[in-house]
């Protein structure tokens, strides 16, 4: 009994210790960025190196594939899960949550902030950086100049906007547009599946023709509107994350347009070989 008594009191003496460590120093504000960054980067190799072990067991497909298409596999797992994660707290942070409202936060919402927040672009940032990683490595097997160009605007936006704490409202209703990635990657899969002219690959196009439509378009839309509304707090941003908050979104809704043409060519080609 006196062991037992002995451990737990160990035990609960190393679990204090333990969330002293957390709380003093991996979530502590000034360590926030660097702690999610590279939580983000690790949590990246777990859901790669756990995707090719499910994968191995449970899709014979995957044994059959080229490595080069088995590395791309995994990496869309991990794209998939990303976008999961950042587009729904993304929805939350935009739609649901009080940090940008005016009427509890005075002052200006562009330099709105918070522990989550804060947390939630940096695992975002460590996704962006090792999914880059790996396109520049491997160039171009995983993706062209669009997707360097993309992913480092996104990096870049996204990592100025944890670092500092300006226009997080804004990269949130950006991030938001990841939504679209599971239809894209799922494509993918059905394809090397030997499955593109079944009824599911048919659905997954209408599901990513009017996602990206809302997401990708629409969204852009509505966040060049909310910007001419708050022009004069968007003016308070530095000179840098000014031009941030008109660069990226243009560039990337540029490439939006570009990719939702391909997307509906695509869409009225399939639809016209099932007639």
């Amino acid at each position: 009994m006196a062991v037992s008594r002995r451990t737990a009191l160990a035990f609960k003496s190393y679990q204090n210790q333990a969330e002293v460590l957390v709380k003093n120093y991996l979530l502590a504000d000034p360590f926030i960025p660097y702690t999610s960054i590279i939580g983000g980067i690790f949590i990246c190799k777990m859901v790669y190196d756990l995707s090719h072990v499910f994968s191995s067991f449970y899709f014979r497909s995957y044994a059959a594939i080229s490595k080069i298409q088995r590395i791309e596999w995994n990496n869309r797992a991990l794209s998939t899960l990303h976008a999961m994660f950042i587009s729904s707290l993304s929805v939350y942070f935009v739609f649901w949550s009080d940090l940008f409202s005016d009427q509890y936060h005075p002052g200006a919402f562009t330099f709105q902030t918070s522990q989550l927040s804060t947390f939630v672009l940096g695992v975002s940032v460590g996704y962006f950086l090792s999914d880059l990683g790996m396109i520049a490595w491997l160039y171009p097997s995983l993706g062209g100049i669009e997707y360097l160009v993309h992913h480092s605007l996104s990096a870049v936006a996204v990592a100025y906007a944890m670092f500092t704490g300006e226009g997080q409202l804004y990269t949130f209703m950006i991030l938001i547009s990841e939504v679209t990635t599971p239809e894209i990657n799922m494509r993918w899969y059905l394809d090397i599946a030997g499955l593109k002219r079944s009824n599911v690959y048919l659905i997954n196009g209408v599901v990513m023709f009017f996602a990206w439509l809302v997401a990708r378009i629409l969204l852009f839309v509505y966040m060049f509107y909310h910007v001419y509304l708050h022009y004069e707090q968007v003016l308070r941003m530095h000179t840098f994350g000014f031009l941030l908050v008109f660069v990226v979104p243009s560039a990337l809704a540029t490439m939006n347009l570009v990719w939702f043409g391909k997307i509906l060519k695509g869409l009225k080609k399939t639809l016209a070989k099932r007639q």
